[in-house]
């Protein structure tokens, strides 16, 4: 069973789980129904009523008895009621010009005692009369031939009440080929026609009521009750038929099952034993027709068996039987032999002067004892079916009659017998308004269509009372507005084991149990595929909110706004203002000694470098496309590989003059102008051809990376606009810079030793020595932000930066004293007087040799000879002292 508020199912014959306290006794048939008059005689515990046509009865008049007894104590509704509705039927029929004219119906009815093997035992009097007796050895005294006495041929039972009972004498009938239709058993098992083809019945299989049950639970919205059957063919087989469609349904599940005793003791029922555990209003019940709408199983247990949910097959009250049976007195109903016990069991009475005991507050019956005046009477709910059952019976031999018999009164040789097997097929086809107005039909398996009402039991202004709360017949209709649950509230109680998952959470079933599950968050980037899966988004989606679908991650680019745009181009757009003033500056002093002594064509080929480099800021803050990817490929490594081409050009040759001048006083080669020119120019094209074969190779385009800010909470994640050029593509990009970079380091780690005041060979070592600190800096900080969630932006940054600071390091350094001198000193740019080669070189290695220090000489006097030297020597190369134009190295 389940909690409260936890739903239960009763899918038990009630009429043994739940009624209340049964004393066993032997059932008792006073003397006065010994010799009954009229048509019908006591015949072996049975009433026989005699006929053109007999049809048989099964009713149990008597409960199940125990300590080996067959028979227990008498049941009123079950069994007095039901069988006088037979009786009550059979008059009917026989009064009744227009249906069996001229034919009597005739009965013989047995007390099944609601024990399957004491029926079997009983209904094996049906089949005497088929049964042949061979009396070629019995002799009369005489010597003459026994009389037998051929026991009346029964050509159709009526019943038996229970399934178990009714399964049982339907193995014996078969073999005989003598139809049956019952008026309560409901087992699915006896749909079976190729089991039980002779057995027919006018109430709907529990397979229909099973499933109207589902259909309740369902509109509850219940999906984990516990069944409660009856041991025995009706209850297991329910419960049967209910998880089945249960599990068909796929929408609930079955705690547990549970059978208890077809007969319980004395005193024992399942709301006794509820209330005893004081679980009163803990369950809630949803019972059978075996409960249907009794008072007898809630009497005394009203508070426990309120809110219960019960169903009934459809039916009404018939009045004209409530009319019969209440005349009926001890005078006119001798025919009913157990009618005289009831009439005690009902009034309380004793009917003998002798059975009555010294002291006893029992009464002598009077017979002037009336039913519904001097007793409680309601119509037991089974009287409709009985009723039609024996008038589906009296149909079907009458449209036997018709087609066998045309025009013939009474019966005709071809319907005497019977054919067993020809009044199963007339029963299959009838289709009639059956006493209470509902059709009677019946399907290919004998099954009636299922039409039930539904009830709750309800206790308003301390009045318990059964309501109709709806009807089921193929689909369920409920008023929901007429449900009242204990303590008063419209609000239906739950019946689940677990509660609904929240959205984007997927239920994790627990084994063997699928109305139970654990809930578990699609986290990460997972989302809700189903109720029962989580799956993860594509590469460019991230889960919405609450994890029920995926949405575009959303596409990111470094714009022009962000902070981390700002600072760079602002020391771009400084840097490239100073360039263009060191340009416009150099450009109209360009005849000056100054610029002269700089170097103009490398000076220009380097400050071209210094503007792409902060130029390239630009590029590198765009946003993405295809042009812009294109140019941030050539320009991110060109203006970088020109500026230390130049670089490199300019301490090479530093180096090789002054090692040539400690072996000689010739010139080396390749140190005019336009050398220095082609050279620089070489070491750039190597540049450009790497770019232009990196284009051959793959095509520049954007990409979106989805995994540069894929971070572990999915709503941050961005998708990040980029340039296809990867940390690898970098390296290589800026590798042959760097390589230059060093290369130029070393040149001017080499030249360290010549005297400033004869070359610049110092200002380009700082230079260099700056630039590697400032790249040494860059390359940690660029990749060691490769997993950060900023990483576009700090790596933008960075690279930006470290190339505006490489180019102001080379701007500042080498141009920015030269500026100064020509802008708020032009006294000290001046030309200076010519020296040889050899007396410059001389004067250099002199002067690092004893490392002395020149005299002030603003200008750098042996500076300027040496360049003025070294441009001219191309016109003079025979001359040993050669004069050079002034041009700084």
């Amino acid at each position: 069973m389940t909690g409260k508020n936890r739903g239960s199912l009763c899918m038990e014959q009630l009429s043994f789980c739940l009624l209340l306290s049964i004393c066993c006794g032997w059932w008792y048939q006073p003397a006065s129904s010994a010799k009954p008059k009229g048509p019908g005689h006591p015949h072996m515990n049975s009433i026989r009523l005699d006929g053109d046509i007999t049809l048989g009865g099964l009713f149990p008049v008597h409960g199940r008895g125990s300590e080996g007894k067959a028979c227990g104590e008498l049941k009123k509704e079950k069994g007095i009621h039901r069988l006088e509705a037979m009786l009550f039927a059979l008059d009917r029929i026989n009064n009744d010009p227009d249906l069996l004219p001229n034919i009597t119906l005739g009965a013989r009815i047995l007390d099944t005692c609601s024990r399957d093997t004491h029926a079997l035992e009983q209904s094996l009097t049906f089949v005497q009369a088929l049964i042949e007796k061979d009396s070629t050895e019995v002799r009369c005294i005489n010597g003459g031939p026994p009389i037998i006495t051929k026991p009346e041929r029964v050509v159709g039972v009526i019943g038996a009440s229970g399934s178990s009972v009714s399964i049982m004498v339907a193995n014996i009938l078969r073999l005989f080929k003598i139809p049956q239709i019952s008026y309560a058993s409901t087992a699915p098992d006896l749909s079976d026609n190729s089991r039980y083809d002779f057995f027919s019945r006018v109430v709907p299989s529990d397979t229909y009521q099973a499933q109207a049950m589902v259909d309740i639970v369902k509109a509850f919205k219940w999906n984990y009750v516990s069944t409660l059957a009856s041991e025995g063919s009706y209850g297991e087989s329910g419960v049967e038929a209910f998880i089945q469609k249960s599990r068909e349904d796929g929408s609930m599940c079955v705690a547990q099952s549970v059978k208890i005793p077809r007969e319980p003791k004395a005193g024992e029922n399942v709301l006794m034993a509820a209330k005893r555990a004081n679980q009163t209003g803990h369950f809630i019940w949803m019972g059978s027709d075996s409960w249907g709408s009794k008072i007898a199983p809630v009497r005394d247990l009203e508070e426990v068996a309120e809110g219960s949910v019960t169903i009934l097959p459809k039916r009404a009250s018939v009045r004209g039987f409530d009319r019969y049976f209440s005349s009926r007195t001890l005078d006119n109903n001798r025919r009913n032999i157990w009618f005289a016990e009831f009439w005690e069991d009902n009034f309380h009475c004793k009917l003998s002067r002798h059975a009555l005991k010294k002291g006893s507050t029992i009464k002598k019956c009077t017979n002037r004892e009336r039913i519904g005046q001097d007793s409680a009477y309601e119509q037991e709910g089974k009287v409709q079916f009985v009723i039609d059952a024996v008038y589906a019976m009296g149909h079907a031999l009458h449209n036997m009659h018709k087609n066998l018999c045309p025009g013939k009164v009474g019966l005709c040789p071809k319907m005497d017998p019977v054919d067993g097997v020809e009044l199963l097929k007339y029963i299959r086809s009838v289709n009639f308004s059956g006493i209470a107005g509902t059709p009677v039909t019946f399907n290919e398996n004998g099954d009636a269509p299922g039409r039930y009402d539904i009830y709750q039991y309800q206790i308003k202004n301390a009045t318990p009372e059964y309501k109709v709360i709806g009807h089921w017949a193929d689909h369920l209709n409920l008023k929901m507005e007429r449900l009242h649950w204990p303590g008063g509230g419209n609000q239906v109680p739950t019946s689940i084991c677990s509660q609904p998952c929240k959205p984007g959470e997927r239920k994790k079933l627990v084994k063997g149990i699928p109305c139970c599950w654990h809930c578990e968050r699609c986290d990460g980037y997972q989302y809700q595929y189903d109720e029962f899966h989580c799956k993860v988004c594509r590469f460019n989606e991230r889960p919405n909110e609450n994890h029920t679908g995926c949405i575009p991650i959303p596409i990111v680019k470094l714009e022009w706004s962000s902070p981390w745009a700002v600072v760079p181009v602002f020391i771009a757009i400084v840097g490239i203002i100073a360039t263009l003033f060191v340009v416009v500056t150099f450009v109209r002093y360009n005849d000056t000694p100054i610029v002269k002594a700089s170097g103009r064509e490398l000076s220009y080929v380097l400050l071209t470098g210094i503007f792409l480099c902060y130029a390239t800021t630009f590029l590198m803050i765009a946003g993405p496309d295809m042009g812009t990817c294109s140019l941030r490929r050539v320009f991110l490594g060109l203006g970088m590989s020109i500026s230390y081409a130049a670089l490199l050009t300019k301490t090479n040759r530093i180096y090789r003059i002054f090692e040539q001048g400690k072996k000689s006083v010739s010139a080396p080669r390749f140190i005019s102008p336009a050398s220095q020119l082609v050279i620089t120019f070489s070491l750039i094209s190597l540049q450009l051809v790497g770019v232009c074969i990196w284009f051959i190779v793959d095509p520049s385009h954007s990409i979106i990376d989805y995994e540069d800010q894929r971070t572990t909470d999915p709503r941050f994640a961005r998708g990040v606009l980029k340039c296809d050029i990867s940390d690898l593509s970098l390296i290589c990009l800026l590798g042959y810079s760097m390589l230059l970079m060093v290369t130029c380091t070393v040149y001017a780690i080499k030249t360290r030793g010549v005297p400033e005041t004869f070359n610049e060979a110092k200002p380009i070592g700082f230079t260099m020595y700056t630039t590697c600190i400032v790249w040494l800096a860059f390359i940690p900080i660029f990749f060691g932000t490769s997993q950060s969630a900023e990483k576009m932006y700090i790596q933008t940054t960075t690279l930006t930066i470290s190339v505006s600071l490489s180019a102001s390091v080379s701007l500042g350094m080498l141009y920015m004293p030269k500026v100064y001198i020509i802008l708020f000193h032009p006294e000290q740019n001046v030309p200076k007087r010519k020296r040889s080669l050899k007396a410059v070189v001389t004067a250099a290695t002199m002067s690092n040799k004893f490392t002395q220090k020149g005299g002030f000489r603003p200008n750098g006097e042996a500076k300027s000879e040496l360049c003025e030297n070294l441009e001219t020597q191309a016109l003079a190369t025979k001359q040993t002292y050669v004069s050079y134009s002034n041009h700084a190295i």
